[in-house]
């Protein structure tokens, strides 16, 4: 590997070079795409599993979860669908418009008047029929403001002050605002994909590696000034010192994976699902599938999960714009890490964050955010380096 002049501290990877590489406007990669619809299609038969009991003892209407799934995932590819075939270079001109727009939305859901409160936390906004919730839109809004940024600057990032510590402060205001909500989880997803990306732009090590003593001990302080997300702490700690109690979640959810051996009990035979388990249609869907589907069931979906990454990855190194480049990494990183990090959270490897499984969990602002990401990660395809070729991706 080599060691580009004043970057001390960085470090580069072995990407091809784009020497005498052509450039072709060809069509959306199709295993991406039919990732993402069986990711949605197994989706949308475990929220049904997993809602339909809830559903009808709530609502009356088994179906009641199920058809609003089907109403948002029906226009989520509508959207996934005009989006993969516009060119991707507009959100660079759009990303400052929407990062002032997300802030706005940021700010409208604290007031008491606008922001709907559900279970303690105040992260919706009430749009008529249906309510959105920003925070979901903080998400891919971080990733469009740093590939523009990242652009821009793309050289410069290896100096603190000129390049490192803005976008810093940027996604500080934004993480400050969803704290606000309260929302750690989407805070902790903003921060690694924001680190993850300076990283591969060529940040230096020394201040990645800075940060750890300004990052660790104000997340500390957070939990250690927040009731309930120092019981989290305590209940991930020792998950069977209050079973029935804080505990009873992550413990409902060893017993589903428990259940489910290696085969499952078979689809829409689980029990977890009749009132034992919490949420079990949203943030632990990926407990359901491992009681109904079992480890090979689950393993395939984490399978795809990879497969959608590594092809994000080689999307990215074959863009043919630095723009592009850093926008299928970011859009790349955010899908990998909230798949990884629910994963680790209904394993009871992480504490309980409140962070849906992209494409499979319901809620319709969370599907919408991740097919919007994946119709621009489908136009960023398109635009590619021929013959395989392809640039090195930022300063890695």
């Amino acid at each position: 590997m080599t060691r580009r002049r004043g970057q001390a501290g960085t470090l580069t990877l072995p990407w091809p070079s784009s020497v005498g590489s052509t450039t072709t406007r060809a069509s959306a990669d199709g295993f991406v795409l039919a990732v993402a619809v069986v990711l949605a299609l197994v989706g949308l038969v475990m929220v049904f599993s997993a809602s339909a009991v809830v559903a009808g003892n709530r609502f009356h209407d088994s179906s009641y979860f199920l058809k609003r799934h089907l109403a948002w995932l029906a226009f989520g590819f509508l959207l996934l669908q005009a989006v993969s075939r516009l060119d991707y270079t507009v959100w660079r001109r759009l990303a400052l418009p929407v990062l002032g727009l997300t802030v706005v939305l940021l700010i409208l859901v604290l007031i008491p008047s606008l922001g709907v409160v559900a279970k303690g936390a105040r992260r919706w906004l009430r749009l008529g029929l249906i309510s959105v919730q920003p925070a979901e839109m903080v998400k891919l809004t971080v990733v469009l403001y740093l590939a523009a940024y990242l652009t821009r600057k793309e050289g410069r990032v290896t100096e603190f002050a000129a390049g490192f510590l803005p976008p810093l402060l940027v996604v500080g205001v934004l993480a400050g605002l969803v704290l606000l909500q309260p929302d750690l989880g989407t805070v902790v997803v903003i921060g690694l994909v924001t680190l993850g990306l300076l990283f591969l732009a060529g940040a230096r090590l020394l201040h990645l590696f800075g940060l750890v003593p300004i990052v660790v001990p104000a997340v500390a302080v957070l939990i250690w000034k927040s009731p309930y997300r120092l019981q989290r702490l305590m209940t991930f700690l020792d998950p069977m010192k209050d079973p029935t109690g804080a505990g009873f979640q992550v413990n409902q959810s060893f017993l589903a994976f428990g259940s489910g051996g290696l085969f499952g009990v078979g689809l829409g035979e689980g029990e977890q699902k009749l009132f034992f388990l919490p949420e079990a249609h949203t943030d632990f869907v990926l407990a359901l599938a491992g009681e109904e589907l079992g480890l090979v069931g689950t393993s395939v979906i984490m399978v795809l999960y990879a497969l959608l990454v590594l092809k994000g990855f080689q999307i990215a190194s074959r863009a043919r714009e630095p723009f592009g480049r850093h926008l299928a990494l970011g859009i790349t990183l955010l899908i990998g890490m909230q798949a990884l990090i629910n994963a680790g959270v209904v394993t009871g490897m992480l504490p309980t964050k409140g962070l849906t499984l992209p494409l499979v969990s319901y809620g319709g602002s969370s599907l919408m955010v991740n097919l919007l990401a994946i119709g621009i990660l489908l136009s960023i395809s398109r635009d590619r380096q021929g013959g395989g070729q392809s640039r090195g991706i930022g300063g890695r």
